[in-house]
């Protein structure tokens, strides 16, 4: 049986990634932080995922075990022995898990020439790539240089809306219909795998940019609109025509730079966007726009979903004013339960808008875009 050790056992990971994972014939081993979820991944030893579209598809996964993060000794030998390493830990975890993925590979290393792979599939442009330095840090110089022959991290995109979960199973997972999972077909150390319903390409940064800077940059101005405005969910924000257009200018203005970086067709890069739209509105995808909200200060990074985009179209020559309103709606952000937006609000007030857009997105003072964003700042949004 074919092993692959997935890191995070949330819903992204047992409704995607382990999903297709054991649908490929790998036997998936869970690693998490939640002793509760490893324990009923352990007792149960399967769980379903429920496809919500217009119609319910149940899916069995079987076979599946359980490894708490810190019993390092038995996930570093389960490294060992696989595979296949995934990740769907988010971007800010990477580095945590580096330590225990070296110590993995390095007793890999004394058993033989076999490859190893390690996809991080994360909302990070190169997440694989920068997870491969961190755990090449961690090795020592001769097990780098063995280590470059044999272990791969070819980069991915990834793509698919998990929907509030109302189950009466602890471990089945409700997911949306539609789901996308590309990786770079260059970065494979040995052969590329059979995985059904992965597409390997050669330009997979054009994939990963597309997904973060359409549906999640989208889905950020959704939820900071719609929470400006008391909205509870993304489906009730978009119900509201004024952020339905700001949503949709916004991906349009991303738009914009995306086909003019990577060279999409416009007409089918238009169609993505209100396909895009159509998962948003899908009546199952009740997201709280708290939920798609947090994390305010790291989804306001120069590199981030709102801010890049915007200066990416900038400097096509366009004023992305929708991109500057879901940036001024960030801003804005309070939800008082989120540690980040309790930080960012407290910059706010102590240092001023001003500040904050140049030390937290890498937008001077200069730059029109700033008088943009704090005109709709000062405004009700």
């Amino acid at each position: 049986m074919k092993v692959a050790v997935h890191f995070g056992a949330g819903n992204i990971g047992r409704g995607f990634i382990g999903f297709l994972l054991s649908r490929a014939g790998y036997q998936v081993v869970f690693v998490d932080v939640d002793e509760a979820l490893i324990e009923a991944l352990n007792r149960e030893g399967s769980y379903r995922v429920v496809e919500k579209g217009d119609e319910q598809k149940f899916h069995r996964v079987e076979g599946v075990e359980g490894l708490l993060v810190q019993d390092e000794e038995r996930v570093a030998e389960k490294i060992s022995e696989a595979r296949l390493v995934t990740t769907a830990v988010g971007p800010g975890n990477l580095k945590s898990i580096a330590p225990v993925i070296a110590r993995g590979i390095s007793r890999r290393l004394k058993l033989g020439p076999e490859p190893l792979n390690v996809i991080a599939c994360e909302n990070l442009v190169g997440a694989s790539t920068f997870l491969g330095k961190k755990v090449m840090e961690c090795l020592s110089a001769e097990e780098r240089r063995e280590a470059e022959k044999i272990v791969g991290f070819p980069d991915a995109a990834v793509d698919r809306i998990i929907p509030p979960q109302e189950k009466d199973s602890f471990l089945d997972v409700a997911v949306e219909p539609y789901f996308e999972w590309v990786v770079d077909a260059g970065g494979f150390a040995g052969e590329i795998p059979s995985i059904p319903g992965v597409k390997f390409v050669n330009n997979v940064r054009a994939y990963v940019e597309r997904k973060i800077y359409t549906l999640n940059t989208g889905h950020a101005v959704a939820a900071y609109l719609g929470y400006a405005r008391g909205f509870s969910t993304i489906l009730d924000a978009l119900r509201d025509d004024g952020v339905f257009e700001a949503v949709k200018g916004a991906m349009e203005e991303s738009g914009a730079y995306l086909t003019a970086r990577f060279g999409f067709d416009r007409k089918q890069h238009g169609d993505y966007i209100q396909n895009t739209l159509k998962r948003f509105l899908n009546p199952a995808l009740k997201d709280p726009v708290v939920r798609v909200g947090r994390n305010p200060l790291r989804k306001l990074s120069p590199e981030e979903r709102l801010v890049y985009p915007a200066l990416r179209a900038q400097e096509l020559g366009l004023i992305p004013s929708n991109l500057c309103r879901g940036i001024a709606a960030a801003l804005r952000f309070d939800y008082e339960k989120d540690e980040e937006a309790v930080r960012l609000q407290a910059m706010v007030g102590e240092e001023g808008v001003d500040r904050v857009l140049e030390k937290v997105c890498g937008i001077v003072p200069e730059n029109p875009l700033s008088g943009i964003i704090k005109g709709f700042y000062e405004k009700s949004n």
